[in-house]
């Protein structure tokens, strides 16, 4: 069991992962198309309190001869615990409870103490002010078709701007849950979650988020 100091990269995916799951950064907006996603969202947030299905992770790079496509099992409850389990082409186990992270891969865990950055998070696009905060920090434009609605979002102030290029979350038309998430990072590396919800709310063991705490 290994002990490392909080990761910038996990620490951003999952906290973009919780704010997902239920996105309050859509709060509030004065557009009718988002003020409809948002009526949607908040209907959703009250009907499902939690979830389980798969992801397949596509991540792509200049540095990368072909894409390298991860797949894997989620289950989420509520934003404060997540599992995902990733099977193909190697195994990698990710648990979010409350206020830590644990990333398993082989026999060595990584622990990062991430609770208070995902709670930022959630408190500062979820506050009255986050329309504020949102039209600071990022320009939004919609997209609707016939089966979901298309969010992206492009950083405007160095505090995004440093780490991401843009983000793009499609939500489906009837549940409002989300299908996919694309993160352009300033890395070099484009990762697209697909995201396939194939069961809403389940009763979930306890043991399913369990993870290491340094004592």
């Amino acid at each position: 069991m290994t002990t490392r100091a909080p990761g910038c990269g996990y620490r951003s995916l999952l906290a973009l992962l919780a704010l997902l799951i239920f996105p309050k950064a859509l709060a509030a907006q004065s557009d009718d198309l988002l003020s409809r996603i948002w009526e949607g969202v908040q209907q959703a947030q009250k009907k499902y309190t939690s979830s389980c299905g798969t992801i397949t992770e596509t991540r792509t790079s200049s540095l990368m001869v072909k894409p390298l496509v991860l797949r894997g099992k989620f289950c989420s409850e509520g934003t404060t615990r997540f599992s995902l389990d990733y099977f193909e082409p190697s195994s990698m186990r990710i648990r979010f409870n409350e206020n830590y992270l644990n990333v398993t891969t082989g026999d060595k865990t990584e622990v990062m103490e991430i609770g208070k950055s995902v709670r930022r998070a959630q408190s500062y696009f979820g506050r009255d002010t986050s329309l504020g905060n949102l039209k600071k920090n990022f320009t939004i434009t919609t997209q609707e078709d016939s089966r979901d609605y298309q969010m992206k979002l492009v950083p405007r102030t160095d505090t995004f701007r440093r780490r991401l290029n843009y983000l793009v979350v499609k939500l489906g038309k009837q549940d409002f849950m989300p299908q996919s998430l694309e993160v352009d990072g300033k890395s070099g590396v484009n990762s697209v979650f697909v995201i396939d919800v194939s069961s809403m709310n389940p009763k979930i063991p306890p043991d399913t988020f369990e993870v290491y705490k340094p004592k």
